[in-house]
């Protein structure tokens, strides 16, 4: 396993474990941040551990035109319960999905340091958020990174009432005109909205 210092580069793709578990330590600088997504590395780690990066081989996606959204869904869409805007509260989003509680996790791996890290990258215009609203009151919605290439790589969502997050999902992703969604790792939520999983050689083509 190799451990980074400060030295901008990481190593090639086929040395990562497994899992994907790629390389160890380094920073959340927005140059390193920039550099690792640009070849389709992320951070995701605990509050406890050192900067893990990770590059999954497969890659969980989405194809805009395989989007999932289901009877019930349309009828949630068509009664307008939900206002969707997007990049008007981009810290609260992610300190949202960082706050909120997961079945099976304990802790998040959103940080104080990366929540710091990516309002950079917000403030570049290298990231978004797409916040789901009632009656005014923020209750949904998802970030990720954006790099002009076509391919938006989502980070993570969040709902405080049923059905925010998948609204704003759909809505964003109707309305958006990417050739690709980065879901990274598999989740039966993304599955449901017709995610799928694809090889990492497929995935590097698209970025």
């Amino acid at each position: 396993m190799h451990f980074l210092t400060q030295d901008l580069w990481f190593p090639d793709y086929s040395e990562a474990s497994a899992d994907g578990l790629l390389a160890i330590g380094g920073d959340l600088s927005v140059e390193r941040l920039l550099f690792a997504y640009e070849y389709g590395i992320f951070p995701w780690y605990s509050q406890d551990e050192p900067i893990l990066w990770w590059s999954p081989d497969p890659r969980f996606v989405l194809f805009p035109e395989k989007l999932k959204v289901s009877k019930s869904m349309r009828q949630v869409l068509r009664n307008k319960k939900f206002n969707v805007t997007i990049n008007k509260e981009f810290k609260t989003v992610m300190q949202s999905c960082s706050s909120i509680k997961r079945e099976g996790q304990d802790e998040t791996w959103i940080t104080n340091n990366m929540i710091e890290a990516y309002v950079k990258l917000y403030e570049l215009g290298y990231a978004k958020s797409i916040e789901v609203w009632q009656d005014d009151k923020l209750v949904g919605g998802l970030y990720g990174v954006d790099l002009g290439n076509g391919v938006f790589c989502g980070e993570s969502m969040f709902s405080k009432v049923s059905n925010a997050s998948k609204v704003g999902f759909i809505t964003f992703v109707q309305h958006s005109n990417y050739k690709l969604i980065d879901c990274q790792v598999h989740t039966n939520h993304l599955e449901s909205l017709g995610a799928e999983e694809i090889s990492r050689a497929e995935f590097l083509e698209y970025l």
